[in-house]
């Protein structure tokens, strides 16, 4: 796990993105995410030095060329190793080669880079969760059908 400041300059270019974008049809939070979504991709493009090329299907793209999906979520403690990251059911077509989830901190002071899964293994290991259903893992009630695969089972991004 990579932990990471946010600078004033990740907070105005995540804040003029989240702007322009507005509200995502879809959208768990109904675009309430989307500030901590483009942090969470300016967190690795900056920490990993990966290229910007957000598409539907993708946000960035590695050295390597492969095409990655930042999935964040926000939290309010420094996460641990049997926090869940989860894709949304509706996200699974996404033309991504992996995912590589994040966490930001709710007063957007820093962020973490969790890890990175191959999106292939991703649901292979991944556990189908139904909205609304309570997950026995944690006890959290699930806002949207979704996949979810632990912190401690991702790949550690370099």
């Amino acid at each position: 796990m990579i932990e990471v400041e946010i600078t004033d300059e990740m907070l105005l270019e995540a804040r003029a993105s989240a702007k322009e974008l507005g509200k995502l049809k879809n959208s768990i939070e109904k675009g309430a995410g989307n500030l901590a979504g483009f942090l969470g991709e300016i967190i690795v493009r900056e920490t990993l030095g990966y290229k910007s090329d957000s598409t539907y299907d993708y946000d960035l793209v590695d050295p390597k060329g492969l095409k990655i999906d930042v999935k964040t979520k926000r939290t309010t403690v420094t996460p641990k190793p049997d926090y869940d990251c989860s894709v949304a059911a509706f996200n699974t077509k996404q033309k991504c080669d992996k995912y590589i989830f994040v966490r930001v901190l709710g007063d957007l002071s820093k962020g973490w880079i969790l890890g990175e899964m191959n999106k292939e293994e991703y649901f292979e290991s991944a556990r189908y969760m139904r909205k609304g259903k309570i997950d026995p893992a944690n006890g959290f009630r699930v806002k949207a059908n979704c996949y979810n695969v632990a912190i401690q089972d991702l790949k550690e991004c370099k």
